[in-house]
C-alpha cells in the first residue's frame, strides 16, 4: 500500500515497483523517524505504519529519480 501511495504522490507505476518501494520505504521511514525522534502522533498503529512507510517510500522514489 505504501508503494502505491508514494507513486500516487510522486508518480510511478507497476506492481513489482510498488512492492519494492513499499518495503524499502518502510525500512527507511522507520529508521529516519526513529533516528530523528519524530513522533507522528497517530494513535492507530496500522495507520502509523502506513504513513511511516509511505513517507519512506516517497524518499526512496525521489532519491531514485535523483540518482537515475
Amino acid at each position: 500500500m505504501a508503494g502505491w501511495l508514494a507513486s500516487w504522490l510522486v508518480g510511478g507505476s507497476g506492481l513489482l515497483q510498488y512492492v519494492v518501494t513499499g518495503l524499502a520505504g518502510s525500512l527507511i521511514g522507520g529508521f529516519l523517524l526513529e533516528r530523528l525522534g519524530i513522533d507522528l502522533g497517530i494513535r492507530n498503529q496500522t495507520a502509523s505504519r502506513i504513513v511511516t512507510a509511505t513517507l519512506g517510500a516517497v524518499i526512496v522514489v525521489l532519491l531514485a529519480r535523483l540518482i537515475g
